[in-house]
Order: C-alpha cells, then sequence, then structure tokens
C-alpha cells in the first residue's frame, strides 16, 4: 500500500485537518481495486517519517523538528489534559508522535477510538491481537471496522508452538482451573509486545469505570509501566488512554450518534469482550466486568496487557481485601436503609450458631468500594423493603479487610457480593447460586427456601 507521505495542516477550532500531499515519483491514485489505507504496517525496522507542513503547492516543504518524548514530563501533560475531550487528547497523541503510535484496538466499544482518530483528520494506525479463540462476531467486526474506515488492521498472532506445546501440557480449557494468567501471557500479551517494540506509543480504551482495583486511578497519558517501545529500557514507550475519564454509557451515546460499526456481542448483553471462553453476558445489576474470568477474584480482572494497573496497587499500601488500607476505608458504606440489619462480627457469629432462629436472614457479604456491590445495591434495598414486615430479616455484613479470612473460613466468601439465606431450622446458611441479583431473582431465591 501507499503511505501517506507529507501532510498540510489547516487549524480547525481545537483539531487539525490534515490533507495528504502526494509524494513525488508515487503515483496520484492506487491501483485500481486497491483498497485505500489510512494506516501505516507496525514495522520496528522502517525508519521514522517526520510530519512536515507546506504553505501552498509550489513552496518549498520544510520538516517540522519531532517533539522528544524524553524532554516531556508526562505526569504533568496528563493533569494538563485531565478536563480535554477524547478527541483533544487523540489529536495531541497523533500530533506528538506520527507514525511511531498505534491504536490497540479489541473488537468491543473501543472502537470509539478509531472514530476519534478519523475525525482529528490525521493518519493513524490500528493493530488488534488475533489470539485465535476470538468469537466470530469480533472477526466479523474486524472485516466491518476496515471496510467502514477503508483502513487495515494489522493483526498480531501468538506463536504457533508456545500455543501448542500450552495445549498438550494442559489442554484447551486450563484457565478454568489455574487462572488465566498462561493463556493470556501466550495469546495476548507476548504478540503485544512484539507490537510494542515497533512504536513509541501506544493508544487504549482503558476507561476509570470498567475495573474494580486495576483501573480507577488511570490517567489520560502515561509512561508505560510494563512493556518497552521502539528504542528498549524503561520508559521508551508512552501509554495513551484518551477515555480514561469518559463512563461507559458516554461511550455509547458516541457511538451511537456517529452510527459507527459495533461488535453485534453488545446486542446479547455482553459488555467487556474478550475471547470466547473467558467472555459471557452480563447480568441484571452485575458491573460490566462480571462478564470476564467470572470464576476469579473480582479485584484483579486483567490479562496483562495493562499489568502496570495491578503493579501500582501492589506498590501502594494493601488496601480492602487486604487489608483496611485509607482509600478504601473512606469508601462511603452502602445497602444504607431501615429496612437492612447491620450486623457485627458478633451479630453474624451468633446468627452463625443458631439451630432455631426465630426467622430466617438473608445476608449480603460486602465490600462498600465493590463496584459489583454497588452495581446490586438499588435492587438489594428494594428487596428489603419489600420483604419487610414478612418475617424474614435482611442484612448486611461488611466483610473484606480484616474480616475476610474469618468470611472466607466461616461464611463461604469467595469473591464479592456473596449473598447467604439463613433458614430458620438450618444451621448451615444457604448461598445464593446465581450472580442474577435483580429482586425477582432474589425474591424466588428466598421463597423457594421459606
Amino acid at each position: 500500500g501507499i503511505s501517506l507521505g507529507a501532510c498540510s495542516a489547516a487549524r480547525i477550532g481545537a483539531v487539525r485537518q490534515q490533507v495528504a500531499v502526494v509524494p513525488a515519483g508515487l503515483p496520484a491514485k492506487a491501483p485500481k481495486g486497491q483498497r485505500a489505507r489510512a494506516v501505516r504496517p507496525l514495522c520496528a525496522a522502517e525508519p521514522a517519517r517526520k510530519p512536515v507542513s507546506a504553505s501552498a503547492a509550489s513552496s518549498p516543504v520544510a520538516p517540522v523538528e519531532e517533539e522528544e518524548a524524553s524532554a516531556v514530563d508526562y505526569e504533568a501533560l496528563a493533569q494538563e489534559l485531565v478536563g480535554a475531550s477524547p478527541l483533544e487528547i487523540m489529536d495531541r497523541a497523533l500530533d506528538m508522535f506520527g507514525s511511531e503510535i498505534a491504536i490497540a484496538f479489541s473488537g468491543a466499544e473501543d472502537v470509539a477510538l478509531i472514530e476519534y482518530a478519523k475525525l482529528t483528520g490525521r493518519p493513524f494506525s490500528v493493530f488488534s491481537l488475533d489470539t485465535g479463540r476470538l468469537n466470530p462476531e469480533t472477526y466479523e467486526l474486524f472485516d466491518k471496522v476496515e471496510k467502514h474506515y477503508g483502513i487495515h488492521i494489522e493483526y498480531m498472532f501468538p506463536e504457533a508452538s508456545e500455543v501448542q506445546d500450552l495445549v498438550r501440557s494442559k489442554g484447551l480449557f486450563s484457565f478454568y482451573e489455574d487462572g488465566h494468567q498462561e493463556c493470556c501471557r501466550v495469546r495476548k500479551v507476548r504478540p503485544l509486545r512484539r507490537a510494542l517494540k515497533g512504536l513509541k506509543a501506544w493508544i487504549t480504551g482503558q476507561r476509570k469505570d470498567q475495573s474494580p482495583g486495576t483501573r480507577a486511578s488511570i490517567p489520560v497519558v502515561q509512561v508505560d509501566p510494563s512493556f518497552e517501545g521502539l528504542h528498549g529500557g524503561a520508559g521508551s514507550l508512552i501509554k495513551w488512554n484518551p477515555v480514561a475519564n469518559v463512563d461507559g454509557k458516554d461511550i455509547w451515546t458516541f457511538l451511537r450518534t456517529m452510527d459507527v460499526p459495533v461488535n453485534t456481542l453488545h446486542a446479547q448483553g455482553y459488555v467487556s469482550i474478550g475471547c470466547e471462553p473467558c467472555t459471557r453476558p452480563v447480568l441484571p445489576g452485575q458491573h460490566e466486568r462480571e462478564g470476564r474470568w467470572w470464576w476469579e477474584d473480582a479485584t484483579a480482572k486483567e490479562c496483562g496487557l495493562h499489568k502496570g494497573n495491578i503493579d501500582r496497587e501492589d506498590q501502594a499500601p494493601k488496601v480492602g481485601v487486604n487489608g483496611n488500607g485509607s482509600a478504601e476505608a473512606r469508601a462511603p458504606d452502602i445497602f444504607q436503609s431501615q429496612a437492612i440489619v447491620n450486623l457485627t462480627r458478633p451479630g453474624i457469629e451468633n446468627l452463625l450458631r443458631l439451630e432455631n432462629r426465630a426467622e430466617p436472614w438473608l445476608t449480603v457479604l460486602y465490600a462498600p468500594w465493590c463496584p459489583y456491590c454497588q452495581a446490586m445495591e438499588a435492587s438489594y434495598v428494594e428487596l428489603a423493603e419489600k420483604l419487610s414486615g414478612s418475617g424474614i430479616k435482611v442484612a448486611k455484613f461488611r466483610a473484606d479487610g480484616e474480616q475476610k479470612p474469618f468470611a472466607q473460613a466461616e461464611l463461604q466468601l469467595q469473591s464479592f457480593p456473596t449473598i447467604l439465606l439463613f433458614p430458620g431450622r438450618t444451621v448451615k446458611p444457604i448461598k445464593y447460586p446465581s450472580e442474577k441479583r435483580d429482586v425477582q431473582s432474589l425474591l424466588a431465591f428466598v421463597n423457594s427456601l421459606r
């Protein structure tokens, strides 16, 4: 394909509109039948092309000095861009890095990144990780996106020998037994590492509201804490997160407004979309990230692509599920209602010991900072009000921090939230088995055991 060469920039509002100028010696049009491409392949060996500007067609073209990444204070830049729109952030990223930056596209709602890039008028590159286990609908979206934008997505694949060794030694579904990290390392992290070695910066669709415990503090731009870029070594790669401060609902408003192609899985209840075996629809009252690796701890739902988010948490004072650090200790309490009894440790221990309870107790084990608990708050409060005066007590017990070991040993806690019914005639509490946390589902559970 023909790479975009010199560009002339006309300032339009806060965004520069780029007009491609065909370099001397190249044909004005691509050969008939060849799809126009607005991206460049990821290639570490190809020398970078510096952007140039032209004042007129007859004027000599003068190169523009490229801003040195090492001279930029990215913490200060992140603060400067805190109130900027995703479009402004995208424009700044593409302006600073030109052909040495690319958008990472997962085949989900991060198609918004490609739309923002198109709206800047600047040339841009897109790559995606094909793990070999994506949903058919995701592959269909890749094709639609390429045709809609007239671009070529650069696909990165895992090493066949590594996949073969993993499957032969542990089977096709080992992640259900010993966690997803090993499979993701082979199918996603290492291919990503190869892609990033040819770049100085990359653009992701991370948002603060996506994942508990890992993405709440991501900046709009940062020195990548986990991966290396073109020149190698710590600090050689810059990571841009243009939609970090945008709510998921606002992303969808943007996609609908701009009539952007989206993954048809979204219409089936999928929100966060990854590999087919590790992704499922989100149920009523659930946080979007509960559709990923649902059998694992809710506080560490990262595949390794954004491992730096977890690394920062590990370096900070432990909070929440590992202790009562200041950040989560300050989290406002939830399930606040006169219809809900707030159980203390002695209270729930007494409830646990009783053999003949005067009335059944429905109790949620929760952590107030957990988005999954927050997501079910309204339905649980409504349920408590419905059951008020019915002979069933509705309660809550905060089970994070120093209470977590007790809750794990005695109350069947595996992840937040956990819902238990203490029947009137049975010593052992019964754990709610479903992840449907709407009022009707919870009420059906209670009524079936009354």
